[in-house]
């Protein structure tokens, strides 16, 4: 399975999108995940040049750059998703376009130390709000327009699997980038 969800299959693709991000995280704790990723992240870039992270792995794919702004606007919508469903009954769950976004937000102007901050905060107010919450909170549910009925606990799990897929990525378009310079 590919973990791309383009905008224009997601709705058709959403089981399958959901099962591999599942069997990716596995039994590890999603909390845990996330709270390891700004670190991972600015490992994974440290010393790297900006030109490299800057440069697509292929034409028309992401550079290293385009992940990191990727993940920044990904935590602020989970900010936003995860209070609706702990604040509201069943609220209806928008998805976007990730690469329209990346396209129409200009994800290649950002430097990287103002998008590892970024996530950085935005991540550290999201895991002190799930901390924070009853475990019955986690059974509480949001209408996503792209996958249906999703609970907190599902959103979490998904967002601890799409940190793995994005390390994952990193990492190969650091390697594939440097093996072409």
């Amino acid at each position: 399975m590919s973990f791309s969800n383009p905008a224009a299959s997601a709705k058709d693709s959403a089981p399958a999108y959901r099962r591999a991000l599942f069997a990716l995280l596995g039994d590890q704790d999603s909390l845990t995940v996330m709270a390891e990723q700004p670190e991972v992240l600015r490992s994974l870039t440290d010393g790297a040049d900006p030109a490299v992270l800057r440069c697509p792995e292929f034409p028309g794919k992401w550079s290293v750059q385009d992940v990191l702004q990727h993940l920044v606007d990904t935590e602020t919508v989970y900010a936003v998703r995860y209070r609706l469903v702990v604040a509201q009954d069943r609220p209806e769950i928008t998805g976007f376009d990730q690469d329209r976004w990346a396209t129409d937000l200009a994800y290649a102007d950002d430097d990287r130390e103002v998008l590892l901050h970024e996530l950085a905060t935005v991540r550290r107010r999201n895991l002190r709000l799930l901390r924070g919450l009853p475990q019955s909170a986690f059974a509480r549910v949001g209408l996503h327009a792209e996958r249906g009925e999703e609970t907190l606990d599902d959103m979490v799990r998904l967002g601890a699997a799409h940190d793995l897929v994005h390390r994952a990525q990193i990492e190969r378009i650091l390697k594939t980038v440097q093996a072409q310079s």
